[in-house]
């Protein structure tokens, strides 16, 4: 045999179990990387839906800047300046531990309340897997406020109050995230004409993105076990997010001028049918 036809055609065989072996190598990889779940992602921009957390946690390392206003009763018109004059302003920070966990520190302006929180993922939603992301969320709120000419017997326990929160949500398009969050609230000092020192809570949320940078957010909160004689209303809020950059900031209408978790939840004192309303922002910035 001609010496170079044998060369081409022991080359050519060389070349075609070469391809093959490498065809078998990218399909073996394709078979492992099927095998990994996709975390969805960005079901929530922000830390909140409006006033409900949402579950999104912030990443390791990161630091989150929060202000917050809640402006007065928009009803009043121009008694009040539309709200201007009564404002409630929040401050605070945020900071991830990890990836899966992030502790905060904030003070409000109304009874000067600190309010300690931590969040946590328990698992995230995947395609083509597990269906939702599960996160927890607990406050511990201080309230600086109160004085012993008013409550005479008032002890630092009298101080506290918590709140624990299952937020579980949902992105069913790239549009669409909704989540459902029950909340168990506990007061050390509360009114029992008018509430209950356990209240329970049924959160509802959702957000519908409607432009690349622009989303219009829903919450509702009904109260499971409220008094009778209650004075106070189930939440209800609806809002904007605007993305830019570093910042989210959402404008929000609300029936609470509050910002704390457990006066947010259970001591809404507007309503949207001939009630108060109340108008503020919630702004972040990422370090």
């Amino acid at each position: 045999m001609n010496v170079k036809l044998f060369l081409s055609l022991a080359f050519g065989l060389l070349i075609i179990d070469h391809a093959s072996a490498q065809d078998d190598l990218l399909k073996e990889l394709d078979t492992v990387k099927s095998k990994e779940k996709q975390v969805e992602i960005a079901g929530f921009k922000g830390l909140q839906i409006c006033n409900m957390q949402s579950t999104k946690l912030t990443a390791k390392g990161e630091w989150y800047v929060l202000i917050s206003h809640r402006f007065g009763d928009l009803t009043e018109g121009l008694d009040n300046f539309f709200g201007l004059d009564d404002a409630y302003t929040k401050l605070g920070a945020i900071y991830g531990v990890t990836n899966w966990l992030s502790v905060g520190l904030s003070r409000q302006t109304n009874n000067k309340i600190y309010e300690l929180t931590a969040k946590y993922k328990f698992k995230s939603q995947e395609t083509d897997g597990f269906p939702v992301t599960i996160a927890g969320y607990n406050t511990m709120d201080i309230n600086t406020n109160l004085s012993t000419d008013i409550y005479p017997g008032l002890g630092t326990n009298n101080r506290f109050a918590y709140s624990t929160q299952l937020l579980i949500s949902r992105k069913f398009t790239e549009k669409f995230s909704a989540e459902l969050t029950p909340i168990y609230i506990h007061k050390n000092l509360y009114d029992q004409t008018t509430e209950r020192e356990n209240q329970f809570v049924v959160g509802m949320g959702g957000r519908y993105k409607i432009a690349k940078r622009l989303s219009v957010n829903l919450e509702y909160a009904p109260r499971i076990d409220a008094p009778e004689n209650t004075v106070y209303h189930d939440l209800l809020s609806m809002g904007l997010d605007i993305e830019t950059g570093g910042h989210i900031f959402q404008l929000v209408f609300s029936n609470c001028q509050t910002m704390n978790d457990v006066y947010v939840f259970s001591n809404a004192t507007g309503k949207w049918n001939g009630g108060s309303l109340y108008f503020g922002f919630n702004l972040y910035r990422v370090f």
